[in-house]
């Protein structure tokens, strides 16, 4: 039939379900391997793109049905994908919460951003770069990656904050960027000084009438929209505000990306970012997979394989400039040892927006296509490896605020006082229990975020790491009153009370269980008492559920406690220990009456 639509692997049709199944396979396995599915993504694009398998089209004709046949058709995509992202991230903020960050982005932002750009500039000149043609790669190398460092970090960890607020300075600063290029350019035209002040100038009005008529006109739009009920119409009018925000900006010589923030953080003033969010959220997924998918393509293995050594060497280059600036100016503005290393390594990688930047480079003729070419791949590279990095990240700035606590803490191997492991919501009541009765103790955690959040609770909470060989005799095990392990890491709970038991033959030893199976093997390990949070929620949960149904309070008491000495009995027989052990005693409820 005439206008019918046809499917060939060299059609938009063929290319998008190859994206549809790369996305079906990658997010699944990846999930399942617990691994980022970035990395996925990434290596889906090199082995469908024109470098992978798209080489061997000729010689294999059926392999076009499983490879993208022009990678360029994908960039608006991958574009749209990074200005929903950064939707996203406006959804999640507000302009309270932006204003609050003004010094970290003009100020930490800003200074990594010329300090690491400089740093860069610098070694490329020694190596031979003419100084212009150096600045532009700087300049480029010293972004970092907003569609793949915020979806790991968030928005509202510490580590999240500092790296959105460098993050924000970088895409505030791209326009400037790309006009400062066209000035240092060969044929640049004197104008180009007006030009951007006219951009500065037309930028800032249009982002004031964004602001001036989001304010008044989105309340009504969703309000209208919810109205109808209809969730096409709801999810129509978000994708709209989000493409009128994002042309008005480019129209007038902005980043799109900057009206798509802007929208998102209009929207967030109102009581409809939830169901925007909820809506638009698959979008952006599939989106920004696209995104990866065209880093990917742009990796030619063949280059790669041709300039392995000088390919490695500058990607290592560049991350270890990057991360140690960027830790260093988070540093300077205050933020903790840990939390400014971990984000200074996160941020080590170059970014999408590098690749923008050496496209306006190579069109300004400060640098050779060969050496775009050569950057090009190195910011694949690096983008490919920032979970890695979020790892190594997160592990070294353990590892530094370890040192730095641990410092802090009092040692003295003779005060007798508790030890809590865990300072998660079980812990931070254990601790605050202990305080209310005057109770010495010392609450520590490997998470530096409970940490902190302990620390405002006014608990004495520090961080280390409890299976750490030393570190709960540094702390004064030996003479604890009592150690409480309430993290919910079975594993980990058991390798501590053993390593404890086998110390400490006389310590008294209390450990949060998830079950009483578990409480059984924590108390094979030498636990002295394991106390099974799931039971006994389950049977004031069925204490309640059978009294409301209008069953006797007596029989119900009674059926608890048969219930409860079944699961004693288990445990002393699971557990192998020589008595019953105590779950909910009742004593202290049966003197009371």
């Amino acid at each position: 039939m005439a206008g019918a639509l046809e499917f060939s692997p060299s059609s938009p049709l063929g290319d998008a379900l190859v994206i549809l199944g790369a996305a079906g396979i990658v997010i699944p396995l990846f999930a399942r391997l617990r691994i980022s599915p970035i990395i996925g993504f990434i290596m889906v694009g090199l082995l469908v793109g024109p470098y992978g398998l798209g080489r061997l089209v000729f010689d294999h004709p059926w392999l076009q049905y499983v490879t993208i046949s022009d990678p360029e058709r994908l960039k608006p995509f991958a574009e749209f994908g990074i200005i929903l992202l950064l939707f996203e991230i406006g959804l999640e903020l507000s302009f309270n919460r932006l204003w609050a960050l003004r010094r970290q982005v003009f100020g930490g932002g800003a200074l990594e951003l010329l300090l690491a750009g400089s740093l860069i500039a610098f070694a490329l000149t020694l190596m031979g770069q003419p100084l212009t043609g150096a600045l532009a790669l700087g300049l480029a190398l010293a972004m970092s990656s907003t569609a793949l460092v915020l979806p790991i970090t968030g928005t509202s960890s510490p580590v999240g904050k500092a790296a959105l607020s460098t993050l924000l300075f970088e895409d505030i600063a791209l326009v400037p960027i790309i006009f400062l290029l066209g000035a240092l350019a060969p044929h640049a035209a004197d104008a180009a000084s007006d030009g951007v002040i006219q951009t500065l100038l037309y930028g800032g009005l249009t982002i004031v009438a964004l602001m001036g008529f989001g304010r008044f006109l989105l309340p009504r739009l969703f309000a209208q929209a919810a109205r109808t009920k209809s969730p096409e119409l709801f999810l129509a009018a978000s994708l709209l505000v989000v493409i009128v925000a994002s042309l008005a900006t480019g129209a007038v010589g902005l980043s799109p990306i900057m009206g798509a923030l802007l929208a998102g953080l209009l929207i967030a003033e109102t009581e409809y970012h939830g169901e925007v969010e909820a809506f638009t959220r698959p979008f952006k997924g599939l989106a920004l997979g696209i995104f990866l998918l065209t880093v990917g393509m742009s990796i030619d293995l063949r280059v790669v394989a041709d300039n392995l050594t000088a390919i490695l060497l500058a990607t290592l280059g560049v991350m270890v400039v990057k991360a140690l600036v960027t830790a260093m100016a988070l540093r300077a503005l205050g933020l903790r040892a840990g939390t400014a290393t971990e984000a200074g390594i996160l941020l080590a990688s170059p970014s999408e927006t590098t690749l923008i930047v050496l496209t306006a480079a190579t069109s300004a003729a400060l640098i050779q296509p060969e050496t775009a070419q050569f950057w090009q791949i190195v910011t694949a590279l690096g983008l490919t490896v920032t979970p890695l990095l979020a790892w190594l990240g997160r592990r070294v700035g353990r590892e530094v605020d370890h040192g730095a606590q641990m410092r802090k803490v009092d040692d003295d191997n003779g005060t007798a006082r508790a030890i809590i492991i865990g300072c998660g919501r079980v812990g931070r009541l254990v601790a605050d229990m202990l305080e209310t009765h005057g109770k010495p103790y010392l609450a520590i955690d490997s998470d530096t975020d409970q940490v902190r959040m302990a620390q405002q609770n006014g608990l004495n909470a520090h961080f280390a790491d409890a299976a750490r060989t030393g570190t709960l005799t540094r702390l004064g095990a030996e003479h604890a009153t009592a150690v409480i392990l309430t993290m919910d890491e079975p594993v980990g709970a058991q390798q501590i009370v053993r390593k404890l038991r086998g110390l400490y033959p006389d310590l008294p030893i209390i450990a949060r269980a998830r079950d009483v199976s578990h409480a059984a093997e924590l108390y094979r390990a030498g636990a002295s008492h394991a106390v099974p949070e799931t039971l006994e929620s389950s049977l004031q949960l069925s204490e309640a559920v059978l009294v409301d149904l209008g069953v006797p309070m007596g029989p119900v008491i009674a059926s608890i406690h048969e219930k409860r000495d079944e699961f004693r009995a288990r445990l002393m027989k699971e557990g192998e220990l020589d008595e019953l052990p105590q779950l909910k005693s009742s004593t202290l409820r049966d003197r009371a009456s």
